[in-house]
């Protein structure tokens, strides 16, 4: 989908191995993300783990809107809804969901780069994002990834052409 392009997000985690700075993340200090939210920077963001911000900077989707395309932002359950509702109808919101916690775990524990705290955290973190679900536009299950990806193309081509 051409006329779309992915919002690049900040935050304070340091990078995964592979991860470049500008590519996958703005990755920033905590003092330097506090001082953009203070400047009025961030169109959202969010404390999403303990001391670990994400946001997305107002800027970038500045950079995406000036390059006539419109942005695709991947960011938590609080983050879109802040965005759904500044920008109302203008907004699709789309809750990618794991089939269930089990699959999500063993997600997270294939990626390799999870230490036993920080899985228990994003799963926490994923059974609250479960209650928020029915708020958002649609919901699409992540059990097979080319059906799941089929559903997000169909979803938002539809709402591109109405």
């Amino acid at each position: 989908m051409p006329e779309l392009a992915f919002s690049i997000s900040a935050c304070t985690r340091k990078p995964r191995t592979g991860e470049v700075d500008g590519i996958n993340y703005y990755f920033i200090t905590p003092e330097e993300f506090t001082k953009r939210i203070e400047q009025n920077e961030f169109a959202e963001y969010e404390m999403v783990y303990t001391n670990k911000y994400y946001g997305t900077l107002k800027s970038e989707l500045s950079r995406i809107w000036n390059n006539q395309k419109i942005p695709l932002v991947d960011i938590d359950v609080h983050g879109a809804q802040r965005l759904k509702k500044y920008y109302t109808s203008n907004a699709l919101t789309l809750f990618i969901q794991a089939p269930d916690i089990q699959a999500l775990e063993e997600r997270l524990r294939n990626r390799e780069s999870e230490t036993e705290e920080s899985i228990t955290e994003r799963l926490n973190k994923a059974n609250e994002e479960l209650s928020y679900a029915n708020q958002f536009d649609h919901i699409i299950i992540n059990d097979r990834l080319e059906i799941a990806c089929e559903n997000a193309e169909r979803l938002i081509k539809s709402f591109l052409n109405d």
